[in-house]
């Protein structure tokens, strides 16, 4: 049998050369704000058939995926389809305009349908048994790599690269040392730590990927990511407006500190064109340092925790090859494909549908994780320490990347 995270880099390698040669899957439109354009758009004959051909992509790829592994594919052909269409009903959701206003990401939508359904009924644990939320996640995060192009971030500017280096190790650095204090678990530590350093979301899942964290745990900081990155992306502007910083400046800031990209690029708007380019350029710079995070986190993990073993020996490299997570080595040879390798023409060509389906795999993963949460679990912890450590975490984020701004940009 081949293990999970060859199977995903087979997968997510072979999506990726499918869209090279020609079988490209349309992105599908989600964007709407009255119930008229719901119904003439998003819900059109022609749009859903957009949506079906991502349907036939993913389901034909996750039924690969069982073969590969061994799983049963009955139990599969129910659980997909269903989840799926939870999955395009949180995309809908997410697509409206006044919900796009306050940047609440699909990814919400997914874990918050999920948990409805398994919260209020009973599901049989063949169902759960077929939930692939790994899988779907570390698919996800290959096809991540085709977005994290090097050679934009180094036209765009190193004042923004130096900045996002500067603060993702300050800021990685002191959110791990305050978990260690507050003796928070250490892998809910990695996952708390990236995510308010890096890029958010997509930095606590890589993290989870790499560590093989809990998806509970996953789920519980991602939800902090997006509740908080709501009131920093309409607050900050202003508050850049009342203290006079420049819009260099201020989109620094909030490239540096907000923790997603759409956020970044709504409060960068808010701004002004200077603030938006300037946020954009340091978010970015960010999401390139990605790869590298996960791929030290990764060694470091398996070092640390191979030293903690029953007999305490020390990780040979082959030991480290077994254990270190492969889906990284797809990440990271997309990005270099696509960054060094490919046309820029062809890539402008098929980037757009590659997006689209990496948001679709993880929006499948959140339904998935939603679906085998417990409610309660999820929202109840009866330890507060990890939000304290976050809130804590983010403060810190925010006054660090202001001054690092201010010399850089200033």
């Amino acid at each position: 049998m081949i293990s999970e995270d060859w199977v995903v880099v087979i997968l997510g390698l072979a999506i990726i050369f499918l869209a090279l040669f020609g079988v490209v899957v349309p992105k599908p439109s989600f964007s709407w704000d009255t119930s008229a354009i719901l119904f003439a758009k998003v819900l059109s004959p022609d749009n859903l058939l957009v949506v079906g051909a991502q349907f036939l992509l993913v389901f034909t790829t996750a039924l690969v995926g069982a073969l590969l592994l061994g799983k049963p594919l009955k139990p599969l052909l129910v659980v997909f389809p269903f989840i799926f269409v939870l999955t395009i009903f949180a995309l809908v959701l997410a697509g409206n305009s006044t919900v796009q206003e306050y940047n609440l990401e699909a990814v919400i939508f997914s874990l918050g349908i999920g948990l409805l359904i398994s919260n209020f009924f009973k599901l049989p644990s063949w169902f759960k048994n077929a939930l692939s939320t790994e899988l779907y996640v570390k698919i996800g995060l290959v096809l991540l790599g085709t977005t994290v192009i090097f050679s934009e971030i180094l036209k765009a500017g190193a004042l923004g690269l130096i900045q996002a280096l500067v603060v993702v190790l300050s800021v990685w650095y002191f959110a791990f040392w305050l978990c260690k204090k507050l003796k928070i678990d250490q892998e809910m530590a990695m996952m708390l730590s990236s995510a308010v350093s890096i890029c958010g979301v997509s930095a606590a899942i890589a993290t989870s990927g790499a560590i093989k964290g809990d998806a509970k745990k996953l789920s519980y900081v991602v939800s902090l990511v997006l509740i908080t990155a709501i009131p920093m992306m309409i607050f900050m502007p202003y508050l850049a407006d009342w203290m006079g910083l420049s819009q260099e400046v201020t989109g620094a800031w909030l490239g540096g500190s907000i923790d997603t990209t759409g956020a970044v690029v709504a409060s960068g708007s808010l701004v002004g064109e200077e603030a938006l380019k300037i946020s954009t350029i340091v978010k970015f710079s960010q999401n390139v340092l990605l790869g590298i995070a996960a791929f030290a986190i990764s060694i470091y993990w398996t070092y640390s925790h191979s030293k903690s073993a029953e007999h305490a020996e020390k990780p040979t490299l082959k030991i480290i090859w077994e254990r270190f997570p492969k889906f990284v080595i797809g990440f990271i040879f997309a990005s270099l494909l696509f960054s060094f390798v490919i046309n820029p023409a062809q890539v402008d060509g098929v980037k757009a549908e590659l997006k689209s389906i990496q948001g679709l795999w993880f929006a499948l993963a959140f339904t998935s994780i939603g679906l085998e949460t417990n409610f309660k679990e999820l929202f109840a912890h009866n330890n507060k320490k990890p939000l304290y450590a976050f809130l804590i975490a983010q403060g810190f984020n925010i006054v660090v990347t202001l001054v690092i701004a201010l010399l850089l940009f200033g």
